[in-house]
């Protein structure tokens, strides 16, 4: 108990939410750039070899509303990993007019090459933590990041 009362009756003050969040991810967004241009790769294009890692997509439209990308723009992205021989674009046998996507093995392996590259620079900050505390850090990150758009509006 304070000597004031109308202390201990107040919340306790903290930033937002989205205060501490947004210039996390930020710096992190730029700290995974340099192993993304060691591997030629855009950040959408990432995007989309994480997300094929999980499973093949249907269609590019299915595809860009997983990852939140505007599927015209896509487009050209995934032109790019095709050529490179990344992913596999085939016509869906009960309808042709959409495409089956999924990786190859290269895709794969590149997609593994820069997961674990930006992985080691994310444990060195997770290192700055005590092991308790990463823990329950990255199982609450983890939690609420597999809420739905719904869930977060809340």
């Amino acid at each position: 108990m304070s000597e004031n009362p109308a202390d201990d009756a107040a919340p306790v003050a903290r930033p937002d939410l989205a205060a501490m969040v947004v210039p996390l991810g930020r710096a992190l967004v730029a700290a995974e750039l340099p192993v993304l241009r060691a591997h030629d790769l855009a950040m959408w294009a990432y995007a989309v070899l994480l997300r094929l890692d999980a499973e093949p997509m249907r269609s590019q439209a299915a595809l860009a509303q997983a990852i939140g990308a505007d599927k015209t723009r896509l487009i050209g992205i995934l032109d790019d990993l095709a050529q490179r021989g990344l992913i596999r674009r085939e016509p869906d046998p009960s309808d042709r007019r959409a495409r089956l996507l999924s990786l190859t093995a290269e895709g794969h392996r590149v997609r593994t090459a820069v997961q674990s590259a930006i992985q080691e620079r994310e444990e060195r900050l997770l290192a700055r933590l005590p092991e308790a505390d990463r823990r329950g850090f990255l199982r609450a990150l983890q939690a609420l990041s597999a809420l739905s758009a719904a869930e977060l509006g809340g």
